[in-house]
Protein backbone atom coordinates (compact mmCIF):
# COMPACT_ATOMS: atom_id res chain seq x y z
CA UNK A 1 0.00 0.00 0.00
CA UNK A 2 1.29 3.45 -0.88
CA UNK A 3 0.27 6.80 0.45
CA UNK A 4 1.09 10.24 -0.78
CA UNK A 5 -0.17 13.44 -2.27
CA UNK A 6 -1.49 13.19 -5.80
CA UNK A 7 -2.17 16.86 -6.22
CA UNK A 8 0.19 19.76 -5.70
CA UNK A 9 -1.58 20.59 -2.45
CA UNK A 10 0.73 18.36 -0.40
CA UNK A 11 3.86 20.01 -1.82
CA UNK A 12 2.34 23.45 -1.34
CA UNK A 13 1.46 22.70 2.29
CA UNK A 14 4.93 21.36 3.05
CA UNK A 15 6.51 24.38 1.37
CA UNK A 16 4.43 26.79 3.44
CA UNK A 17 5.26 24.92 6.64
CA UNK A 18 8.98 25.03 5.81
CA UNK A 19 8.65 28.76 5.19
CA UNK A 20 6.99 29.19 8.58
CA UNK A 21 9.73 27.09 10.18
CA UNK A 22 12.35 29.64 9.09
CA UNK A 23 11.17 31.90 11.89
CA UNK A 24 11.31 29.14 14.50
CA UNK A 25 14.65 27.64 13.40
CA UNK A 26 16.83 29.91 15.59
CA UNK A 27 15.16 28.39 18.66
CA UNK A 28 16.37 24.95 17.60
CA UNK A 29 19.97 26.21 17.65
CA UNK A 30 19.66 26.64 21.42
CA UNK A 31 19.39 22.87 21.92
CA UNK A 32 22.85 21.23 22.05
CA UNK A 33 23.53 18.43 19.58
CA UNK A 34 23.97 15.76 22.26
CA UNK A 35 20.48 16.49 23.59
CA UNK A 36 18.95 15.29 20.34
CA UNK A 37 20.46 11.80 20.61
CA UNK A 38 17.39 10.23 22.29
CA UNK A 39 15.13 11.54 19.51
CA UNK A 40 17.51 10.19 16.88
CA UNK A 41 17.56 6.79 18.55
CA UNK A 42 13.77 6.82 18.62
CA UNK A 43 13.67 7.63 14.89
CA UNK A 44 16.17 4.82 14.26
CA UNK A 45 13.87 2.48 16.17
CA UNK A 46 10.94 3.52 14.00
CA UNK A 47 13.05 2.96 10.91
CA UNK A 48 13.80 -0.60 12.02
CA UNK A 49 10.23 -1.56 11.17
CA UNK A 50 10.77 -0.31 7.61
CA UNK A 51 14.02 -2.26 7.32
CA UNK A 52 11.93 -5.41 7.08
CA UNK A 53 10.77 -4.31 3.62
CA UNK A 54 14.31 -4.18 2.22
CA UNK A 55 15.54 -6.87 -0.14
CA UNK A 56 18.42 -8.12 2.01
CA UNK A 57 19.62 -10.41 -0.78
CA UNK A 58 20.50 -7.39 -2.94
CA UNK A 59 23.63 -5.72 -1.61
CA UNK A 60 22.93 -2.52 -3.54
CA UNK A 61 19.68 -2.13 -1.63
CA UNK A 62 20.61 -3.45 1.80
CA UNK A 63 23.99 -1.82 2.45
CA UNK A 64 22.92 1.82 1.88
CA UNK A 65 19.79 1.28 3.95
CA UNK A 66 21.58 -0.29 6.89
CA UNK A 67 24.40 2.25 6.83
CA UNK A 68 21.97 5.18 6.66
CA UNK A 69 20.12 3.87 9.72
CA UNK A 70 23.41 3.40 11.59
CA UNK A 71 24.97 6.73 10.61
CA UNK A 72 22.06 8.77 11.97
CA UNK A 73 22.59 8.11 15.69
CA UNK A 74 26.38 8.05 15.41
CA UNK A 75 26.56 11.51 13.79
CA UNK A 76 23.60 12.97 15.73
CA UNK A 77 22.09 13.92 12.38
CA UNK A 78 19.26 12.49 10.35
CA UNK A 79 20.45 14.58 7.41
CA UNK A 80 23.93 13.02 7.47
CA UNK A 81 22.44 9.54 7.59
CA UNK A 82 20.14 10.20 4.67
CA UNK A 83 22.94 11.87 2.71
CA UNK A 84 25.23 8.89 3.25
CA UNK A 85 22.43 6.51 2.22
CA UNK A 86 21.76 8.44 -1.00
CA UNK A 87 25.45 8.59 -1.88
CA UNK A 88 26.06 4.91 -1.12
CA UNK A 89 22.97 3.80 -3.05
CA UNK A 90 24.00 5.70 -6.17
CA UNK A 91 27.64 4.61 -5.86
CA UNK A 92 26.82 0.92 -5.40
CA UNK A 93 24.38 0.91 -8.32
CA UNK A 94 27.04 2.59 -10.47
CA UNK A 95 29.83 0.25 -9.37
CA UNK A 96 27.73 -2.87 -9.96
CA UNK A 97 26.72 -1.79 -13.45
CA UNK A 98 23.10 -1.15 -12.52
CA UNK A 99 23.12 2.63 -12.90
CA UNK A 100 20.00 2.57 -15.09
CA UNK A 101 17.96 1.47 -12.07
CA UNK A 102 18.61 4.81 -10.35
CA UNK A 103 16.12 7.60 -10.95
CA UNK A 104 17.70 10.78 -12.37
CA UNK A 105 16.50 12.80 -9.38
CA UNK A 106 18.46 10.51 -7.06
CA UNK A 107 21.62 11.14 -9.11
CA UNK A 108 21.08 14.87 -8.65
CA UNK A 109 20.48 14.58 -4.90
CA UNK A 110 23.48 12.27 -4.40
CA UNK A 111 25.65 14.64 -6.44
CA UNK A 112 24.52 17.63 -4.41
CA UNK A 113 25.27 15.79 -1.17
CA UNK A 114 28.73 14.88 -2.48
CA UNK A 115 29.33 18.49 -3.47
CA UNK A 116 28.16 19.69 -0.08
CA UNK A 117 30.55 17.37 1.77
CA UNK A 118 33.40 18.20 -0.61
CA UNK A 119 32.99 21.96 -0.13
CA UNK A 120 31.99 22.00 3.54
CA UNK A 121 33.39 18.83 5.15
CA UNK A 122 33.16 19.98 8.77
CA UNK A 123 29.57 21.25 8.79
Amino acid sequence: MQAGGRTGLTALTVGLLFLAALFIAPLAAVVPAYATAPALLYVAGLMMRELLEIDWNDITESVPSALAALIMPFTYSIANGLAFGFIMYAALKLLTGRAREVHPALWVVAGLFLLRYALFPSD
